[in-house]
């Protein structure tokens, strides 16, 4: 199994190149705090709409279906599996949901049509208050996951970093390291391929030799895996040494004075729409989405 290309989550594509692609990592940024932040307080008819959008914007971008099976299959499986946990379990409200008849030789009509037990079969019973719950925590459950994995999904990490960095340099006044905080992020987030790697070629390894665990015994066993893992550091530790020298050979020796930039950061045409279809979004959270 290739562990580089088998992760679900957080890996980005690098092709095909789609629209999200191309917008502004700022923008996309501004994009995934507004998802994050505008399920807070909103109703679970808004929080089924934000589900929706997430999901027509996967459609729209032209994401290949295998990658969409790899992102969200295994998250709406998780999703459905809550959902019907929380609706099926007790709503927790001690309410008494049998309605108070008058006589049964006289037939009072009811002013409305409601009922606080949607479904009552025998142990299985749904009620608004239930069916409420399972529809919060169910959307923002995938709210949360999904539109995080869809920024990493379409926005390189240099792209990430560049645009953190342009919303926080007006903490340069306060004499706050920005650039050596962002060049910190940017190491870290090109070594995690890196950890995969010499975790995948040490679990290869592992399986070539086909150790008998069973004849080993749990105390050996562990005896193996801890050396394993002393290798995987002092594997990570030469890597990282290796980039040291190599930044320090290329005169990387303060950011401020070498610096590197992978991107212009310039606001195009289908930046600015996106920002006036954010104002719109706001404008009906605003308006339609609070509880």
């Amino acid at each position: 199994m290739d562990l580089l290309r088998s992760l679900p989550i957080g890996l980005y594509l690098e092709k095909p190149i789609t629209w999200l692609h191309q917008l502004d990592p700022r923008v996309k940024l501004v994009w995934l705090m507004s998802f994050l932040a505008a399920p807070l307080l909103a109703s679970p008819e808004w929080r089924l709409v934000l589900v929706g959008i997430l999901l027509l914007l996967t459609v729209f971008a032209a994401i290949p279906p295998r990658v969409i099976r790899q992102q969200i299959g295994w998250l709406i499986t998780l999703c459905l599996m809550i959902f019907i946990i929380t609706a099926l379990a007790p709503d927790g409200l001690a309410v008494t949901s049998q309605a108070r008849l008058p006589d049964p030789d006289f037939n009072l009509p009811q002013p409305t049509d409601y009922h606080y037990v949607i479904l009552d079969q025998g142990r299985l019973t749904i009620t608004r208050r239930s069916l409420e719950l399972g529809i919060r925590i169910s959307s923002l459950l995938f709210t949360l996951i999904y539109s995080t994995n869809l920024y990493l999904l379409t926005t390189a990490p240099e792209e990430i970093t560049a645009g953190l960095e342009d919303f926080l340099s007006p903490l340069r006044r306060v004499n706050i390291p920005v650039t050596e905080i962002i060049l910190t992020l940017t190491l870290a987030l090109r070594f995690i391929p890196l950890v995969l790697e010499e975790v995948q070629n040490l679990a290869r390894s592992i399986r070539t030799r086909a150790i008998n665990w069973k004849k080993l015994g749990i105390k050996r066993s562990f005896q193996v895996w801890l050396m394993v893992v002393e290798r995987v550091l002092e594997n990570l530790l030469m890597r990282a040494e290796q980039i040291a020298i190599a930044m320090d050979i290329r005169g990387f020796t303060s950011p401020n004075e070498h610096r590197v930039e992978w991107h212009q950061l310039r606001l195009k045409t289908r930046d600015w729409i996106a920002i006036g279809v954010l104002v719109v979004f706001w404008s009906g959270r605003l308006v339609w989405g609070n509880a």
